[in-house]
């Protein structure tokens, strides 16, 4: 059973809230660029889904980057089928909150978000981040094709090698083939261009990634 008292612990799927079939309801269309957060997107563009702690400014980061067509906050690598934000709050849902970035291979090359993603939170930490602990806040990469979990892969051996140096502590994120991703409300959507003082507690390592 889960230990309702430690919230950083995955329930076992028997032990997970029922969930729902109906889908999230929201607007089609990005605050900030005006793109869908939904399929169908233009032949070209690729995804992955990255969760590194709360997802308000996870997805902030990605939207900012030349090449990125859409952004959207969402769960997913858990066992409810679309949680609402409430539930996957309770520990109950094993759902981790990740951001879907839709992006353009020829403008911005997976390795460079995989460098964004590296950079921006610190990957060592299990189930938190920073003051934010919790299975919905752990380090996770849900990749859409072998050639994205390959290069996932190197680029974790690499920064483990520079964390290592820099005498810290075992990459804990999850590299996983993408599970189903499910919509967070509408709210949370472009949360921080929506309320740009709102709560962001987002942080790296302060140690670098290069590319190549």
């Amino acid at each position: 059973m889960l230990n309702l008292s430690d919230k950083r612990q995955l329930p076992d799927p028997v032990d997970a809230l029922a969930g729902r079939d109906n889908e999230m309801q929201i607007t089609n269309q990005h605050f900030v660029n005006g793109n869908p957060l939904q399929a169908p997107f233009p032949d070209n563009m690729q995804k992955v889904l990255f969760g590194l702690g709360c997802f308000w400014g996870a997805e902030r980061k990605f939207w900012q980057i030349e090449g990125v067509f859409s952004t959207a906050v969402g769960y997913a690598a858990g066992y409810t089928p679309n949680p609402t934000y409430e539930e996957v709050c309770t520990g109950k849902t094993g759902q981790n909150e990740v951001v879907l970035v839709v992006f353009d291979p020829e403008i911005i090359s997976f390795e460079e978000l995989l460098k964004i993603f590296w950079q921006s939170h610190n990957p060592t930490q299990g189930m938190q981040q920073g003051n934010d602990r919790g299975t919905q806040y752990r380090s996770g990469i849900y990749v859409y094709t072998e050639e994205q979990r390959s290069l996932a892969e190197t680029t974790q051996t690499e920064y483990q090698k520079r964390l290592d140096h820099e005498g810290l502590s075992q990459i804990t994120t999850e590299i996983i083939e993408a599970p189903v991703f499910y919509y967070a409300e509408e709210y949370h959507q472009q949360y921080l261009a929506k309320n740009p003082a709102g709560y962001c507690g987002l942080g790296g390592t302060g140690v670098s990634y290069t590319c190549g």
